[in-house]
């Protein structure tokens, strides 16, 4: 699927699903914006996109396959982006999955190209029918106003992680080492690809030495500081996260730890005490007092059983004495 949305800034007029074929005719003016965007299209659309606009190959192919990693590529009179948004599924195996937006931006045209359905994408299309807030501001802000969308929707995933690492937080006394464990390591899977796509984007919107990566018009520069600013905080976040998450399990480690040195301690207990006990069962039972009689059997039998109380009541009060229960 391929829309165009075409704003013309002497007429102050927005048109839709224009004629590719007269591309030069809407890109005479500087002034002008055109807006396609290519929803789930195959090779053949991107090759008649990439005619038109004399893409390079190279671009091309990144679009026909997944690219792991946020970038921007300069090209003679245009630059080349990949971004990712993010979509989280709680209930899913996978859990947090990325959809990639792949970019064009000219002096007075974007090109956008994504394979999944995107909420930001859908949202400013459908103002762009309304009307043109999003293309009277140059290609840079179009583009500004796409990312912003998609670095918005990071926010609700990042509250539901820090809920999801305080329950957490509250569950390692209480449940088991199985449901606990697979727990930390889903968090952890799902913080790091996190990052995996944050920190790319953080850096093609970096201001070195007062210059960005791609041409930004001194207007729309405000913007951009603010977008930079929200992909720090989910970088910090993502940051503060990992850690919390990693003290977590160091202290639930620490917690196991302490289970089960407190059972062998018991266990060592109830074997030492069982020792003797073993012992003196096994003096009585070889027939040592037989030549006593037979009489005399009952009263050994009182006499073991006593001393085998009387030695673990001691072995009590020692351990007890010393504190080791």
């Amino acid at each position: 699927m391929i829309k165009t949305y075409f704003y013309n800034h002497s007429e102050l007029k927005m048109y839709h699903d224009v004629d590719l074929s007269r591309k030069d005719e809407w890109l005479k003016s500087p002034e002008d914006l055109l807006w396609i965007d290519l929803y789930d299209v195959g090779n053949d659309e991107l090759q008649y996109i990439a005619q038109i606009f004399d893409f390079h190959p190279l671009a091309i192919e990144d679009c026909l396959h997944v690219s792991p990693r946020a970038k921007v590529d300069k090209y003679d009179d245009y630059y080349f982006f990949v971004f990712h948004a993010l979509r989280y599924n709680e209930e899913s195996d996978t859990e947090i999955t990325t959809l990639e937006l792949n970019v064009f931006l000219g002096v007075n045209y974007i090109v956008t190209i994504h394979k999944s359905p995107m909420n930001t994408i859908g949202r400013i299309a459908a103002q762009c029918h309304r009307n043109m807030s999003y293309m009277n501001r140059g290609p840079d802000y179009l583009l500004y106003a796409i990312v912003d969308g998609i670095t918005d929707e990071y926010f609700p995933i990042m509250d539901r992680l820090s809920v999801r690492i305080d329950e957490l937080e509250d569950e390692i006394y209480e449940h088991q080492m199985e449901e606990i464990t697979e727990e930390f390591l889903a968090l952890k899977r799902t913080i790091i690809l996190i990052r995996r796509v944050i920190l790319p984007q953080k850096r093609i919107f970096a201001n070195v030495n007062g210059r960005y990566s791609f041409d930004i018009s001194e207007e729309n520069v405000p913007f951009y500081v603010d977008l930079t600013d929200h992909l720090e905080r989910i970088a910090d976040s993502t940051e503060t996260f990992r850690d919390l998450v990693n003290g977590a399990l160091d202290t639930y480690y620490t917690i196991i730890s302490a289970k089960t040195t407190e059972t062998m301690r018991v266990l060592t207990i109830i074997s030492t005490i069982i020792l003797p006990l073993t012992f003196i069962t096994g003096l009585f039972g070889m027939n040592t007092f037989g030549w006593l009689g037979a009489g005399a059997e009952p009263v050994m039998l009182i006499i073991a059983i006593l001393m085998m109380l009387g030695l673990t009541v001691a072995m009590l009060y020692v351990f007890k004495r010393k504190k080791w229960i």
